[in-house]
C-alpha cells in the first residue's frame, strides 16, 4: 500500500538524553554525536548558554533547538549539517513530507517566525520531499508558507475548528492540510465526538474550495496508559471517517498511543498496523523508529501482537495483562 509518512522529528520539542548513546564527552565537554559509522562520527557542540536551561539540568538536550540556534547564530556548518543528516534519515526511511516545528525555539513570536523561515530554507535546499509546516500559531504557519513559496506542494499541520481562518492561506498556497478532530475549545471525548467535529470542519473546508483528497484527517490519538478506551476510540474513529469519506486521507500522531509504556516500539507498530486495517493511509511518525516495511509485515499470529492488540482495543483495563507479559519477558 502507499502509506504516506509525515516525518515528525525536526521539532524543537525533541530531546535526547544527556549522557546517552547520542552524546559523548570530548575534552571534558559534552557534545552531540551523529552520522556514526564504526569509530567515525560527526559532532555538534552544545552552546554554553544551553547548559543553564531547565531541560539540560534535567538531563535532556533539545537537539533540534540547538541545531537551529547554531545555524542562525553559532557554528552554522554544524547546525545545517545536523539537520541535513536528519532530512536524509527521514527520506531514506520513506518520509513523504518533513514536518517542521519551531514553537519552542523562543517564546517571542518574531523570533519564532525568523526561525521558521530559516528552517524552511534549509528544507528547500536539502530535501527531495515537501515540507509540512507545523505550529500552534497560524502566523508562524503563514510565514513558513510564504518562505517556502510552493517550492513543492506543502502540507499544513494543522487546521482545526479553533482556527478556521487558515483555510484562506491554505488555498492561497495550494497546500494539503492535516485536519484536526478537536472542537473549538477542547479535545474530543470519544469517536462520535471526533466525527461530529470533523463533519463541521470537512464540510466547511470543501465548501471553501479545498479538495477532499487534499485533506489528511487526524482523529487525535491519546496515550493508552491514561485510559484503556483511548486506543479503541481512535481506531473506531478511523473506521467511521473511512466510511463517511472513502477518498479522504487518514493520518495521526501514531506514537502518542504508547506514552508511558515499556516497549513503545511494539505498541506503536501494532497500533499503526491496526489503524491501517481500519482505513488509515498516513501517519505523523518518525520513520527511523517506526519502519513501515516492518509494520506492514508484522506477525499478527504472535503472542506479542495479540497481547498488545487486546490492550489497544480496550480489552485490557489499566494495561494489566500487557505489563504482566512485559515483566515475564513474553513480549
Amino acid at each position: 500500500m502507499n502509506f504516506k509518512i509525515i516525518g515528525e522529528n525536526i521539532h524543537t520539542t525533541r530531546s535526547i538524553k544527556l549522557g546517552g548513546i547520542r552524546t559523548k564527552k570530548i575534552d571534558s565537554k559534552d557534545v552531540i554525536t551523529y552520522r556514526k559509522k564504526g569509530d567515525n562520527f560527526s559532532i555538534m557542540e552544545i552552546p554554553d548558554h544551553f547548559e543553564n536551561t531547565q531541560p539540560y539540568k534535567q538531563g535532556q538536550l533539545k537537539h533540534f533547538m540547538i541545531a537551529i540556534w547554531h545555524g542562525m547564530n553559532g557554528n552554522k556548518d554544524q547546525g545545517i549539517d545536523y539537520i541535513k543528516w536528519e532530512i536524509e534519515r527521514q527520506i531514506s526511511n520513506s518520509a513523504s513530507y518533513l514536518d517542521i516545528n519551531v514553537d519552542e525555539y523562543s517564546y517571542k513570536l518574531d523570533e519564532q517566525i525568523v526561525a521558521m523561515k530559516w528552517l524552511v530554507n534549509v528544507i528547500k535546499q536539502n530535501s527531495s520531499v515537501p515540507v509540512s509546516i507545523d505550529s500552534s500559531n497560524p502566523d508562524i504557519i503563514i510565514a513558513g508558507l510564504e518562505e517556502y513559496n510552493n517550492h513543492m506542494r506543502p502540507m499544513v499541520n494543522s487546521l482545526s475548528l479553533e482556527r478556521k481562518d487558515l483555510i484562506e492561506s491554505i488555498l492561497d498556497y495550494d497546500a494539503q492540510v492535516v485536519v484536526s478532530a478537536a472542537s473549538e475549545s477542547s479535545m474530543p471525548e470519544d469517536s462520535n465526538e471526533r466525527l461530529d467535529n470533523l463533519i463541521n470542519l470537512v464540510e466547511l473546508s470543501v465548501t471553501k474550495g479545498l479538495k477532499i483528497e487534499d485533506l489528511f484527517v487526524d482523529p487525535l490519538i491519546f496515550p493508552i496508559s491514561v485510559s484503556s478506551a483511548y486506543g479503541k476510540d481512535a481506531l473506531d474513529a478511523i473506521s467511521m471517517i473511512k466510511d463517511k469519506w472513502p477518498d479522504i486521507n487518514i493520518t495521526g500522531g501514531m506514537s502518542n498511543v504508547s506514552f508511558g509504556l515499556p516497549k513503545r516500539r511494539l505498541v506503536n507498530d501494532v497500533f499503526i498496523s491496526l489503524a491501517i486495517d481500519c482505513g488509515a493511509n498516513s501517519g505523523i511518525i518518525n520513520p527511523v523508529e517506526s519502519k513501515i516495511d516492518r509494520i506492514l509485515n508484522i506477525d499478527k499470529n504472535s503472542e506479542a501482537f495479540s497481547i498488545t492488540k487486546d490492550m489497544l482495543e480496550g480489552k485490557d483495563e489499566f494495561c494489566v495483562n500487557y505489563l504482566s507479559a512485559y515483566r515475564e519477558n513474553r513480549i
